[in-house]
Order: structure tokens, then sequence, then C-alpha cells
């Protein structure tokens, strides 16, 4: 098993080291010191878009986390190759937690009381539990589902939408062209639909025009899954209360950005959820390992739905 990493913006040498604590025989190189003619595994995280084009004998494409749209979108992705993802309990844990955080955030109205504190103001009277609270996960898939499961424990009204029927749920779950009926019953908003071309500026206006006034957005799929000139339109006109963002068009955030500044709009740097080597590692091995021995393979990604 000959691996090329690709991820010239992470830091890889805890896969590299967690790699060769499962199996030392691996051979490793990472990117740009690779020989593309002897690779036949690449692990993949934001990669050149050029670089797929070069390699010779590859066997598997697997990606470094839940993400595949990096991989998907690459012009130069050779045909045939089987592609895989990360499926690991403990981004759903992570990302579930954040999630719960930022409902919290707005439900609880805690923007409110750091305002309220810095103005010397005692308000006992604006109580956070008068607030209905219906919160809608757009994207029901492994972490949208979990998310939806434990706000549900909480006590919290959750609906899901998925692309797909989905069946034996524990929350009500809209699919197909029900979208809009989803959105007309929900003021919190959960965003964990993958990167695609159907999901490309999938919040914006368009959107934003179905909800109800006052929906509080939370996003932690893929930047170019938002426009964020809508949403700061939106989040200005009433129609969005706020926002709590983890990824964004751009990344890092561009400092002209006036997402930085608006007093409605919490964010964080794209760490909802960091996919944890050690869960990781052992997928990868075993499904070069199946691609050898032409078994199933874990996690397989279908190109014509995009994830």
């Amino acid at each position: 098993m000959k691996i090329g990493i690709i991820a010239p913006k992470e830091r890889v040498d805890g896969w590299v080291r967690t790699f060769k604590k499962y199996d030392e025989k691996i051979h490793i190189s990472s990117y740009p010191d690779i020989d593309y003619d002897k690779i036949d595994c690449i692990c993949l995280w934001k990669h050149p878009k050029d670089v797929l084009g070069k390699f010779n004998n590859l066997k598997l494409i697997h990606s470094m986390g839940a993400g595949v749209d990096h991989i998907i979108n690459d012009p130069s992705l050779p045909k045939g190759i089987p592609i895989c993802r990360i499926s690991d309990e403990k981004l759903s844990f992570s990302m579930t937690n954040y999630i719960i955080t930022a409902v919290l955030f707005h439900h609880r109205r805690i923007l409110k009381y750091q305002k309220d504190k810095k103005e010397k103001v005692w308000d006992q009277y604006t109580h956070p539990e008068k607030l209905p609270v219906n919160i809608g996960i757009l994207g029901f898939g492994a972490l949208g589902s979990d998310a939806a499961d434990k706000l549900q424990y909480m006590g919290f009204n959750v609906l899901g939408y998925s692309l797909n029927k989905k069946v034996n749920t524990k929350v009500k779950v809209y699919h197909g062209d029900e979208l809009d009926e989803f959105l007309s019953k929900i003021n919190i908003l959960v965003c964990i639909v993958p990167y695609t071309n159907k999901t490309h500026h999938l919040l914006d206006e368009k959107l934003f025009k179905k909800l109800k006034k006052g929906t509080y957005l939370i996003n932690v799929s893929r930047g170019k899954v938002q426009n964020e000139n809508h949403i700061l339109k939106y989040i200005d006109n009433g129609t969005l209360s706020g926002a709590f963002l983890d990824v964004f068009e751009t990344e890092p955030l561009p400092q002209s950005s006036g997402i930085w500044n608006h007093e409605k709009i919490q964010i964080t740097p794209h760490n909802a959820s960091i996919t944890n080597e050690d869960a990781a590692v052992p997928q990868i091995i075993e499904n070069y390992k199946r691609v050898v021995s032409g078994d199933t393979l874990l996690n397989q990604v279908n190109i014509d739905n995009e994830y």
C-alpha cells in the first residue's frame, strides 16, 4: 500500500504517525514530495486542482473528512477510480454538540443578556422559555439525524428535510417537493447539507423569503451553500433574526467581510467538527484492502449524487 497525502493547508504529521501506528509497512508520502507513478491510494483535503491527473496507478481516492465536494468538483478527477469518505461517530458527537450550542445560544437569548450586562440592565421578564422553538434540520444524513435525535430528546420540537424519503426516524422528515412546507413550520433552520451543484447558494433570498419572520439560521455545511450578501440583507430586514455560521464562501473569512462586525452573527473558523485521525485511518486502510480484494467499500461516494 503506497499512500499519498495531499492536504497542503493542513498539518499532516499526525496522519502519517497514525498510518504507521496501524501498519508500519505502509509507504507514505505527502505533497509535494510524491512519486506519482508509484502511489496507488491518495488521501485528499483541499488539494491543488491540477494534481489528480498526474497519477498513473491509482486504486482508491479517499477524502480525509466527511465532505467530498473538493474531489467531485476537480476537473482532473480520473474516471473509474472509487471515491470514499470518512464516517465517524466522533464527527457526529462534535457536530451535534456544536448545533446544540448554537440552538441554545439563540434560545436562551445569550446575545441579549450580554448586551444587558454591558448596559447594566436587569431583565427578568423577557424569559427564554416563552419563545416557541421549532427546529428544522435541512439535510438528514448521519450528522443531521443525530443532531435531530438529541435535540428532540432535550424536549425541542424538531423536523427534518431530505431529498429522499426517510423511514424509521424519530422525528418527522419532509422530502422531495415538501421543502416549502418544511420551511413554513420552523423558526430555527439548521443547514447540514453536502455541497453539490444543486446546493450551491441554497441559502439565498429565494429560500429566505419562504421562512417565518425572525427565523434563526445555523449553517454547518459548506460555505458555498450560503450567499453571504443575502444573509446580511435578510438579517437587516428582519426576516432572519440572526445567524450562527461555521463556514464561509471564502475561507479564511476576508477581513473586509461585513460578517465580522455584525452584532447578530456569531462565527467560528470551520471547526464545528474535525476528523479524528484514529477513526479515519482504519477506514482508509480497510477500504484499500477491499479495493484489492474486490469487496464492497465503506462509505463509497455516488458520483451522480455528488456525495
